[in-house]
């Protein structure tokens, strides 16, 4: 065969043979095929690539509690704990049967939150956690109730008016070995606001005072965070409350019983004077600081109960006044001779003033004295011949300097 021809556009021929012309022709399909394949690799599979991410994106975000959904006796001692995998968290909420609601935060990725309180015990609570992506999860548990239980019991009582002297004593009914614990989760305020440190008397007793004495007209307000607060092992608190007690006016007496006089004065300024009768030598009076913590209009007094035998059992003392928790009272005597009173001091141990049998009689030195007072006002004894009183025989702390007073706190 002879060559071909093939003529181009312009007319001029150029000559081909025929494996150029096939070869040319061959190349047309595989320049199709490389471009209906869009870029991609010849060998992709389902799943790889762009389809994987797809999936990924879809994944439903999965959100745990804990304590679990339906838990009937979780612990009370750590934090709900919400978290959430394949997404982040947009608002939990945690609801307890008592009304209550536990806050918390979220970590910095909002994958988990912790509440920032424990549970309370023998609660039941709600936890409704909603993730980003519109995931609700509603779960329920039920706490625990503490095995052993303590309370405090506080003095003054709640809405009471004392005087400038009477500390918060708080005694607890059960012996307390996590001292600190304990008395974080008690406040005490004061209006006007002042200095107020706790002072540990005993595993069993906790007193707070100021510096000084109350300034009169002063509202102390007592919170108790009690509540599932570990004493010692095994023995939670249970009261969550706060009360409020109120100082009156000022009234500080002064017993001598050197001169047997007692010296009232009352916001400055002296109202009375009594003569009294103190201890005698086999028997003397406490000396220091002591603050009035109970009143009767008559009261028993038996020898036998502060450890003096039978030596006197009278059955209507009157206008008797507790100093101390050894049996020390300022009280009314019907019995002595009115010569004895600003004389001698011939009592057991207590502060004698001259009165009449039956409390009624408004003209006698011992009523007088007891419708002046009240719980928390401030007896101090000296020239007693006795040593001074210890800080917690009574509610006595103010003979304790206030560094030591202080040096008795757990916090």
């Amino acid at each position: 065969m002879g060559d071909s021809h093939i003529s181009n556009r312009s007319g001029q021929s150029e000559k081909w043979s025929r494996r150029g012309i096939l070869a040319a022709l061959g190349a047309v399909p595989a320049v199709t095929l490389l471009t209906g394949c869009g870029g991609g690799s010849a060998d992709a599979s389902p799943g790889s690539g762009a389809t994987a991410s797809v999936q990924a994106a879809t994944k439903k975000a999965v959100v745990s509690v804990t304590p679990a959904d339906g838990t009937t006796k979780a612990g009370f001692t750590t934090p709900v704990v919400v978290t959430v995998t394949d997404g982040t968290l947009a608002s939990v909420k945690v609801t307890g049967n008592d009304g209550s609601t536990l806050d918390g935060s979220y970590n910095d990725a909002r994958t988990t939150w912790t509440s920032s309180k424990n549970p309370h015990s023998g609660t039941t609570y709600t936890v409704k956690a909603t993730a980003e992506s519109g995931s609700v999860r509603t779960s329920t548990f039920t706490t625990t109730a503490p095995g052993e239980t303590f309370v405090g019991y506080f003095t003054p009582e709640a809405s009471s008016t004392s005087g400038v002297g009477m500390p918060v004593s708080i005694n607890f009914t059960h012996a307390v070995s996590d001292r600190a614990a304990v008395q974080k989760a008690i406040t005490v305020t004061a209006e006007p606001a002042v200095e107020i440190v706790g002072h540990w008397f005993s595993d069993t007793r906790l007193d707070f005072r100021p510096e000084t004495y109350w300034a009169p007209g002063t509202k102390i307000t007592l919170g108790l965070r009690l509540k599932d607060v570990q004493g010692t092992d095994g023995v939670y608190g249970v009261q969550s409350k706060d009360v409020t007690f109120h100082i009156g006016r000022e009234q500080i007496s002064t017993v001598d019983l050197d001169i047997k006089q007692m010296v009232v004065r009352r916001d400055g300024g002296t109202v009375a004077t009594y003569p009294v009768s103190g201890g005698g030598s086999d028997h003397t009076t406490w000396s220091g600081i002591m603050v009035i913590s109970e009143r009767f209009k008559q009261t028993r007094m038996e020898s036998s109960t502060v450890g003096l035998g039978d030596e006197y059992d009278i059955s209507d003392v009157p206008h008797a006044q507790r100093l101390t928790t050894s049996g020390t009272f300022v009280h009314g005597n019907y019995w002595a001779s009115t010569a004895v009173f600003g004389h001698q001091n011939t009592s057991h141990g207590c502060v004698g003033l001259h009165d009449a049998k039956g409390a009624n009689d408004t003209s006698v030195d011992g009523y007088k004295f007891y419708e002046s007072s009240m719980l928390g006002d401030v007896v101090i004894v000296k020239n007693s011949g006795e040593k001074t009183v210890e800080p917690s025989n009574g509610l006595n702390g103010w003979n304790l300097s206030w560094s030591d007073w202080k040096a008795g706190s757990a916090l």
